[in-house]
């Protein structure tokens, strides 16, 4: 359905995307309170700042600035040297000021952009912009209960509002354009981007319009917190407003949101506009002003981030899903280094390929089938991986049995004092010994005189059938490139 309407210039569907990142700070962003309310009991992180209390005076945090600017490198833009901040007034259970602390018409981030790959072709998504706002408290409605219960844990933490311009059409480009968004949070530092404690909240507006030159009325489903969840979203709403575009019904512009169990959004409430909040400048928080000096050494602090990291995983020739595995594996392993033990080796193009391949068919496999696995320190799984590439580029270890061998000492969790010894002694050792192999060769075309037949009339296929009968028989520790020089010596 999805394809068809993204292809259909009779009704084109249009989306954009607000995410909120809560920062990575120890407190609040106007207040000394802890900022990690994961386990906490309800209630229990706030103070008179938070409530909003007569008298109480907000104090901005200074790395939630830090953290915004680095956001800004980090989506191809710097920061706006000057900023201001905004009340936005609305009532709600879990606002207990009656305003929240937000920046609308002077972000500190204003445009940048997003580089997205669907089905192989690059598209560029632009930002509208990015401002600094503090977190609302939570809303949970007990099952069965007449009541909602309000934890105002959560209010006063600081956020990063992420606006798209509207330049997604189908659902696949939104879920990849969450999952880049995502990566980029991660590798900048900004966020821990933890979705299942709402780290990280999506809302999707979505359009569908008979006219291409505009744009349709739109809604808004909000707090989706999974790439999946944000796809199908977006996959149903387009449906829905197709389907009532053709019946001639009017779209109503309004709030959504998401039912993960059916598989579907629902109203909630009118859209507002911003004129419905009554913004006006904050009284207590001077203009935020920052100096070149102050930019450029944050600029100078930027890690590495995903897309220069693809491309040197691309210089060793490596296959795109690789690399996104690897790119995903480092921030999901914190203590485990993937991608700088592969940079240690760049120079060794073949070795930091191995390393690549390794890392993914290997070693993350294990950890994913068994997260609590922490034995091996970088040191010992350096070590490790060093011996185990010497012994397969010497041709004492054949391809196959590398990987066993891997996976035998990361399960075990244990690195051997000498790893050659170990090879020797648990049978790893490949056979390139041309009289041991000679006396398998000649058992298996004796037992094979068809196939012996066919390879020495130029069948290819018939050679690789031998040498895999020679490998059976030797237990998988004969040298595959020996055994078939001697299968062609042999049958000419």
């Amino acid at each position: 359905m999805e394809t068809n309407l993204s292809t259909n210039a009779k009704y084109l569907p249009t989306i954009g995307i607000e995410c909120h990142v809560q920062l990575k700070t120890l407190t609040k962003l106007f207040a000394a309170v802890s900022n990690d309310a994961r386990g906490a009991a309800p209630n229990t992180l706030i103070s008179h700042i938070c409530l909003g209390m007569p008298g109480a005076l907000p104090v901005l945090n200074e790395r939630a600035v830090e953290l915004a600017v680095r956001m800004a490198f980090a989506v191809n833009t710097k920061p706006q040297k000057y900023s201001i901040f905004e009340r936005k007034h609305y009532f709600y259970p879990d606002l207990p000021k009656g305003y929240q602390i937000t920046q609308l018409s002077q972000p500190i981030v204003v445009g940048g952009h997003v580089n997205i790959v669907v089905d192989g072709q690059t598209k560029t998504i632009h930002l509208n912009r990015i401002q600094i706002e503090e977190d609302a408290g939570k809303n949970t409605h007990p099952n069965g209960k007449d009541y909602s219960l309000v934890d105002l844990n959560r209010a006063g933490t600081p956020l990063l509002e992420i606006v798209s311009e509207p330049e997604l059409h189908s659902a696949a480009e939104a879920k990849t354009y969450a999952r880049e968004l995502y990566l980029l949070v991660r590798y900048a530092g900004v966020s821990d981007a933890d979705m299942y404690h709402g780290n990280m909240r999506f809302d999707v507006n979505v359009s569908v319009s008979k006219n291409s030159n505009s744009l349709g009325t739109r809604t808004e489903s909000k707090n989706l917190n999974s790439f999946r969840s944000v796809e199908k979203a977006v996959e149903y709403e387009i449906k829905r407003q197709t389907e009532l575009l053709k019946r001639d019904r009017a779209i109503v512009q309004e709030t959504r949101g998401w039912d993960d169990t059916k598989q579907k959004t629902f109203s909630q409430r009118g859209k507002e506009e911003a004129h419905d909040y009554r913004y006006m400048p904050e009284p207590d928080i001077p203009p935020l002003e920052l100096t070149k000096t102050y930019i450029d050494t944050i600029a100078a602090e930027m890690p590495v981030l995903p897309a220069e990291w693809r491309k040197r995983l691309a210089a060793l020739g490596l296959d795109p899903s690789y690399t996104d595995t690897l790119l995903e594996a480092e921030i999901e392993d914190e203590h485990i280094s993937y991608l700088p033990l592969i940079e240690e080796h760049i120079k060794d193009t073949s070795m930091a390929k191995q390393l690549a391949n390794w890392f993914v068919n290997v070693e993350i496999p294990l950890r994913r089938e068994n997260r609590a696995y922490t034995a091996l320190k970088d040191l010992q799984r350096t070590a490790i991986y060093s011996s185990v590439y010497e012994l397969v580029k010497a041709d004492k270890l054949s391809s196959t049995n590398a990987k066993a061998l891997l996976g035998v000492l990361f399960g075990q969790g244990a690195a051997p004092e000498n790893i050659e010894k170990y090879v020797e002694e648990q049978g790893f050792i490949q056979v390139s010994d041309t009289k041991q192999i000679e006396k398998i060769v000649g058992q298996v075309i004796k037992e094979n005189p068809r196939a012996a037949a066919d390879v020495s009339k130029g069948e290819a296929k018939a050679i690789g059938f031998l040498v895999g009968q020679v490998m059976k028989k030797s237990l998988g520790k004969a040298n595959p490139q020996v055994v078939q020089t001697m299968l062609r010596k042999k049958l000419g």
